[in-house]
This record gives C-alpha cells, sequence and structure tokens, in this order.
C-alpha cells in the first residue's frame, strides 16, 4: 500500500532489553515448581531389582507382597517447548494511550521467553500478521533478542492471521507443546483454530486490550473503521470480540486459559499470578 512504510518502535534497544529482563526475573521469582517445567518425575512401573540398581528404588510394596526385590522405574522430566505467537496485524498498533497493544505484546513476549530459558525450556515465536515470521524453538538467550528487535519494527496495514498461523503449526509439531497467544484476538477464526489446538497442547491466551476497546462493550451501534483494510463498518457492543467474559467462556470450554489485560493498567503482578498459579501449566508433557 503507498505511503505505508516500516515503522520502528521508538524504545531504546538497551532499555527495552532491560525491562524484559526484569519482567523474566519477576516471572521466575519463587517458582520453584516451574511452570515451564513438565510434569516432574513421575512413577511408570515396577520391575524385577537388578545388580547395581539403586537401593533408594527398591519398591517396598511389590516387594513384600511378591518375595522378590522389584525397583520402581520413573518417567524423565520432560520440558515443554515454547511457542509465543505474536499478533503483528495493524489493530494491535491502534492506541488511545501511549501503551499499544503491539509494545505490551512484544514486552511480555520477551519476559516470557527469557522466563522459559530459565528453566531450560527452548522458545520459538510465530508472527500472527500478514508477514511470514516463524523461529524455531532455540535455547539461544542472544536469538530471543534478535526476534525481540526485528518485531519491534511493524506495518500499519498488516491484516490479522492468528487463526490460520494456528492451524499451520499446530500439524508442525512432533510433540506436545506451550503455545502462548498474545492478540487482541480480533481474528474471528481464532476462536475454534484455539479450540482445536488445545486438543493435544497446552494452550494459554493474553488477549490485549486497549481502554476504548473497553469502554465499547455494552454500547448501542457504533460506526468505526478497519485498522487492518481501512473499511468503515457498523457494529455494536455485544459483538463478541467486544466482550472479554464471552471470549473467556468459549476459551475454558476448551480448556484454554484466558487473560485480559488492559493497557493502561498495571500487568506484571497479574500476569505473574495468572502463570503462577496456572494447574495445566504444571502438567507438563505426557
Amino acid at each position: 500500500m503507498e505511503g505505508i512504510v516500516d515503522k520502528v518502535d521508538p524504545l531504546d534497544a538497551r532499555q527495552f532489553a532491560i525491562v524484559v529482563k526484569r519482567l523474566a526475573d519477576s516471572l521466575s521469582y519463587g517458582t520453584d515448581s516451574s511452570p515451564f517445567l513438565g510434569s516432574g518425575i513421575e512413577y511408570v512401573q515396577s520391575r524385577q531389582y537388578e545388580y547395581g540398581d539403586p537401593i533408594r528404588s527398591i519398591d517396598w510394596r511389590v516387594t513384600a507382597r511378591t518375595g522378590k526385590l522389584y525397583v520402581k522405574e520413573f518417567e524423565t522430566p520432560k520440558r515443554l517447548p515454547c511457542y509465543l505467537l505474536v499478533d503483528t496485524s495493524a489493530s494491535m498498533m491502534v492506541s488511545s494511550r501511549k501503551q499499544t497493544k503491539y509494545r505490551l505484546a512484544l514486552h511480555i513476549a520477551g519476559g516470557l521467553g527469557f522466563a522459559c530459558l530459565d528453566r531450560v525450556s527452548p522458545v520459538g515465536v510465530v508472527g500472527a500478521g500478514s508477514r511470514d515470521f516463524r523461529i524455531q524453538p532455540s535455547l539461544s538467550r542472544d536469538l530471543i533478542m534478535q526476534w525481540l528487535v526485528k518485531l519491534q519494527r511493524f506495518r500499519y496495514d498488516e491484516g490479522t492471521t492468528l487463526g490460520r498461523r494456528m492451524a499451520e503449526l499446530v500439524p508442525s509439531l512432533n510433540s506436545r507443546a506451550l503455545i502462548i497467544i498474545l492478540s487482541d484476538l480480533h481474528d474471528k477464526t481464532a476462536l475454534p483454530a484455539l479450540k482445536r489446538a488445545a486438543q493435544a497442547h497446552d494452550v494459554v491466551v493474553v488477549q490485549l486490550r486497549d481502554p476504548a476497546e473497553h469502554s465499547l462493550s455494552g454500547c448501542g451501534f457504533v460506526r468505526a473503521r478497519e485498522a487492518e483494510t481501512g473499511q468503515h463498518f457498523v457494529t455494536h457492543g455485544g459483538q463478541d470480540w467486544l466482550n472479554p467474559e464471552l471470549i473467556s467462556t468459549e476459551l475454558k470450554r476448551g480448556g484454554i486459559d484466558h487473560l485480559t489485560l488492559d493497557t493502561d493498567q498495571p500487568f506484571v503482578h497479574r500476569l505473574r499470578h495468572f502463570f503462577g498459579s496456572r494447574g495445566i501449566l504444571t502438567r507438563g508433557a505426557r
């Protein structure tokens, strides 16, 4: 589109790195039972004792019942790879405040990425906009900063492709993964795609919302302009994409945890509590 060029978030790279790592420290602090670690060492079965097996592994109940020495076998801890789906569409750039949904999404993506690495969980990222942006999971801190810097460049004409990116990502995964969505959920095809993904993976949605969107919920008919196409349309406050309660209900029905964050409100403590209390994250891979 003529006249639309790449923009760069004015936040200084060094300052951005500091705030991201500070968020990562906050998310990691006190999480001894890490939300990014799998289910831990789990009992699988008992087998007969073999020379060299550690004494502490003896299954005394089975040994007493059979009269023969048996030892317990445990499953090795599994760490889930984490995919961050960051919505890079134009609606994420529109803001009634200095803090945009997109800037907040990048801040959170960086914090979550480093927090995952603190628990030795590889991190990948997928852009949920028009551009093709995908980084395979890695344990490299430098790589996280590289893709964060790349994502600081944005355009005002990107359409949302969250539903399509989810549909593309899931078939490519060979094992169970943690998928975290950072989006305003303006893509109507996203909810069905998220529910399908949650059947095989741990899916979490962090929905970003501008205060102007919050004020529209429950209102009458309004005339608006779609950020990604420039087209004008008429909507009303009862639309699902304006109602976080309806969205949250639909996501919970699909087994997906959902958190809504407003760009004009403090978010670190809510984000930390959300991930720290999620039972689904501590179950890990099976």
